[in-house]
């Protein structure tokens, strides 16, 4: 992606000395970054003190770099040839099949384009897949949110799609494979623990596992995108409520009594938190993609492409930590090794490069979680007002497009992409939004019965008055994150009313929904054992719905965190204060309506009547938005259930009315009466 003569040229005239090819490699990163509501922060990186000029020749530059990158995704099913000529590699390197897990290094949601090797393949651009290419076969695995998506966006006739809980991948290929067979896959894309289960299933079957040098698909792909390059700057103490140094301290200390000389910590959420720092490497989660190992003596070595760090930065982390380029990673590695030290890692999370590395050159490696995921989870005082701050504002945006839509969706003439780019417009004059928490979810009708759906030009449909519309979304902000869905029913001009059907699947989803918002219980117990308060209504009628019903949120990190969930499939992870989590159950009838109700809420410590010694637990809600009144069937709820939506209503109007404007307000009163009235 060569830049014009002249503006090198320009660029060094106005006063940045920067070797060519160091500036068309740098400019390549910005331009793989995924886009973000805060513009161009990355010419601090390089001219710290540009004026007018230099900042106008860059993003000149920059934009003339963009112009030519094109990791040449598919609309729909991927190009056959692609598949071609992945088994013509794999048959020079003398392998069966090749395991395209939809990862990267960092095993992380959200991955840069370069890393987006399973679309790149096959066209299907969900969050969560995997694909294996055999000599005469391929198929692709999905979970429940995906079963609708993968037949869309997969040619079928080449991949078969199949549910990675009924068909796991990995007993899949060994079924396929017979004894001299060679499974390669790449040891960076897949966990130590993922690869594990892969060669106890071949090993059966006397088939072999093989790691690749280098991915076959990155051979392949002339248009794959560089590394991401954006900025990585201090998260306050005023948002962050506790210093990186004494979030060390208490680290270090968990490693130290367990034994263990040292902890490797290669998830970048928990590397940003450790560190009050947050990056822009990926898309809607503000992650810097880098590495850290942490010593028991409270010594941090962190793993990072220096080039991203933000003026000043690496001088303000403190003593004990070193910022080393990630490309050496693997030499600390080994010296560990060397040293022989006992190293923690969690298997579940880290690379099998990095454990097969460690064991190779002598480390004792002891799997153990990673020491950051629950006290992350365990939000300070600081974090959970900052999180109740942002849902307030959050909730001012949301109203305003929810009374929005209820003007002019009855026109029939707003399309799902329409709905988005407004709700996204009215999140955006927040002063302290960063981006969006995810991908805006905007189905009208059939398509809101697609759990994961993911509008585009092709596929984008009218409002159409009659039917329901599901909108899932959130927002980053600096003191929090956000994520609600609301299902709501677009009314024709003139009045009309939901179907029986519509009203008494919605009913019985919020009443699961208020049975986990109304939920009481002693400490220790896990998501898993509430899990079926949010289901028993659906379950009474015969529905049911094949996804999770609650994930944890960062504090201005992942909308999905771990280690604690609501699930009826795990969420083994006791719940503890200050932990923030959806309540999200649904319903979904396929080709025609989707039902999803999600709040976000906070654990808290309940004071009961018994002097029993024992603490209980229980949740308040965060989330500030009316529920669509219009789709409940009040004879089907218990006096509880009404009292806790008219509470609630209540409590929406009360914080929102005086922030909006009068039109919304006069909405409001109206969207949060009393079911009585």
């Amino acid at each position: 992606m060569p830049l014009k003569t002249e503006i090198f040229e320009e660029i060094r005239a106005a006063g940045l000395e920067l070797d060519d090819m160091a500036l068309v490699d740098f400019l390549a990163g910005v331009a793989a970054a995924p886009e973000r509501l805060v513009e161009n922060d990355w010419i601090s990186l390089l001219a710290p003190e540009a004026d007018d000029q230099l900042k106008a020749l860059l993003e000149s530059a920059a934009g003339e770099v963009s112009a030519d990158i094109d990791p040449a995704f598919s609309v729909g099913p991927a190009p056959a040839g692609r598949l071609k000529d992945l088994r013509a590699r794999l048959n020079e390197l003398e392998l069966t099949g090749f395991v395209v897990p939809r990862t990267d290094e960092f095993q992380g949601e959200f991955v840069p384009d370069r890393a987006e090797r399973l679309r790149w393949l096959t066209g299907f651009a969900g969050s969560a897949g995997v694909a294996i290419v055999l000599d005469g076969t391929a198929a692709i695995f999905v979970d429940g949110r995906y079963t609708l998506q993968v037949q869309d966006q997969v040619d079928t006739k080449i991949f078969e799609p199949l549910h990675v809980t009924d068909d796991p991948p990995w007993k899949w290929v060994a079924g396929q494979l017979t004894k001299g067979q060679r499974l390669g896959y790449d040891p960076w894309l897949l966990t130590d623990a993922m690869r594990a289960r892969y060669q106890t299933a071949l090993e059966k079957v006397g088939a072999t596992l093989v790691p690749v040098e280098t991915n076959p698909i990155d051979e392949i792909w002339d248009t794959q995108p560089s590394p991401p390059l954006a900025p990585v700057v201090a998260h306050d103490l005023d948002y962050a409520g506790e210093t990186s140094e004494a979030k060390r301290k208490k680290i270090a200390k968990t490693i130290s009594d367990a034994g263990h000389d040292a902890a490797l910590i290669s998830a970048p959420e928990s590397v940003v938190w450790l560190l009050n720092v947050r990056g822009g490497d990926v898309p809607y989660t503000p992650l810097a993609l880098s590495y850290a190992v942490l010593s028991s003596s409270g010594d941090l070595r962190w793993f990072v492409d220096p080039r991203k760090l933000a003026p000043g930065l690496a001088g303000s982390l403190g003593d004990g930590v070193s910022v080393e380029a990630i490309e050496t990673v693997g030499e600390a590695l080994q010296g560990l090794g060397t040293e022989g030290a006992t190293v923690a890692v969690n298997k579940s999370l880290v690379p099998a490069q990095m454990v097969s590395t460690l064991e190779h050159s002598g480390a004792t490696v002891v799997h153990a979680e990673d020491p950051c995921a629950l006290p992350k989870a365990s939000k300070n005082e600081v974090e959970i007002s900052g999180m109740r701050a942002a849902h307030i504002r959050d909730g001012v945006a949301l109203a305003r497009f929810l009374a929005w839509l209820d003007r002019t969706a009855p026109e029939g003439e707003i399309s799902e992409i329409d709905a988005a780019t407004y709700l996204q417009s009215c999140r955006a004059e927040d002063d302290l939004i960063r981006d969006l928490s995810f991908r805006t979810i905007s189905g009208a009708g059939a398509n809101g019965a697609i759990v994961h759906y993911t509008v585009t030009p092709e596929t984008n449909r009218l409002l159409v008055p009659g039917e329901l519309y599901l909108v899932d979304s959130g927002a980053q902000y600096l003191d929090g994150t956000t994520d609600v869905t609301r299902t709501v029913y677009i009314e024709k001009a003139g009045g009309s009313s939901p179907t029986e059907e519509e009203r008494d699947c919605f009913t019985r989803v919020l009443q699961g929904h208020i049975a986990i918002a109304m939920a009481q219980f002693p400490a220790g117990t896990n998501g898993a054992q509430i899990d079926i308060l949010a289901r028993r209504a659906l379950w009474d009628a015969g529905l049911d719905y094949d996804h999770g019903t609650g994930h944890g949120v960062g504090s201005y990190l992942g909308v999905h965190e771990g280690p604690h969930r609501i699930s009826k499939t795990g969420g083994g992870v006791a719940l503890k204060p200050g932990m923030v989590i959806s309540n999200e159950p649904g319903f979904y009838k396929s080709d025609g309506f989707g039902i999803r109700i999600e709040n976000l809420v906070v654990v808290c410590e309940r004071e009961t009547t018994e002097d029993d010694g024992k603490s209980w637990l229980g949740f308040d809600t965060l989330t500030c938005a009316p529920i669509d009144r219009r789709l409940v069937k009040p004879n089907l709820m218990t006096p509880g259930e009404i009292e806790w939506l008219d509470r609630y209503h209540q409590q929406v109007f009360e914080t929102l009315s005086p922030l909006v404007d009068a039109a919304t307000a006069a909405w409001l009163e109206t969207a949060t009466r009393p079911l009585g009235r």
